[in-house]
């Protein structure tokens, strides 16, 4: 699946979860969204084209993350949250 990401929407509180709860950066997010990631749709949403979807991709230090977000009719990726992969998501990603 390709998708356009233009913009990153950023809330303080999500900022804060992935710092302290999962050690993930804005940089390492910007990086996986902006550099060709694998798409899945995770749930349909609750507004008409505003699904959830993940992103598995790679950092430059070659960290495998799954990014949560929102996709806004705007081309905006809401951020809900980011994490390392688990060995199935790597299995996953690694089948692209």
């Amino acid at each position: 699946m390709k998708m356009l990401i233009d913009d990153i929407i950023w809330l303080p509180y999500i900022v804060d979860k992935l710092s302290w709860k999962h050690h993930v950066t804005p940089q390492e997010v910007e990086e996986v969204l902006f550099d060709n990631p694998l798409y899945r749709k995770v749930q349909k949403g609750h507004l008409p084209g505003e699904n959830l979807y993940a992103a598995l991709g790679q950092t430059s230090t070659g960290r495998y993350l799954i990014i949560f977000f929102i996709y806004k009719k705007t081309h905006e990726a809401l951020l809900i949250s980011a994490r390392d992969m688990n060995e199935k998501e790597k299995k996953q990603y690694g089948r692209r």
